[in-house]
């Protein structure tokens, strides 16, 4: 393939696009660990990371070089519970993009039901730029 016909390859960043993330509830990302709550179940806190991950491997072939995504929203409904030992999976479709600002419908579940459902905002920055202004913030 030439140069042109290779960038032409790659996926535009358009509604539609969809990405996962799973993982094993264990300890470690529990409510009583993550101080979210008193029970040995999926953490919210964790939930939510999941449902972000999800997000961001939509988007893992379509950002520009240099590009990278932020999370600034979530609102996100945790429907039920997921003991240790089962796999949680979170799924994300990008829903809409307006300029930098992308819109997802984020949904998770284990092995028995649907565990949540939520909205979720990114919004593509320039790596470096963003770093520099963020590590600018030490005296």
């Amino acid at each position: 393939m030439q140069p042109a016909q290779l960038a032409s390859s790659k996926p535009k960043l358009i509604p539609g696009l969809t990405g996962a993330a799973s993982g094993e509830v264990t300890v470690a990302n529990t409510a009583i660990a993550l101080g979210s709550g008193d029970v040995p179940v999926f953490a919210t806190p964790a939930l939510a990371g999941l449902m972000e991950a999800a997000a961001v491997d939509a988007l893992c072939d379509v950002l520009d070089e240099g590009q990278t995504t932020v999370g600034v929203q979530l609102d996100l409904q945790h429907l039920a519970a997921t003991p240790v030992g089962m796999t949680v999976r979170a799924e994300a479709r990008l829903m809409t993009v307006e300029g930098r600002r992308l819109t997802f419908r984020v949904s998770a579940a284990d092995a028995t039901e649907q565990i949540g459902v939520g909205t979720h905002q990114r919004v593509i920055v320039d790596r470096e730029r963003f770093m520099h202004r963020t590590l600018a913030k030490h005296p």
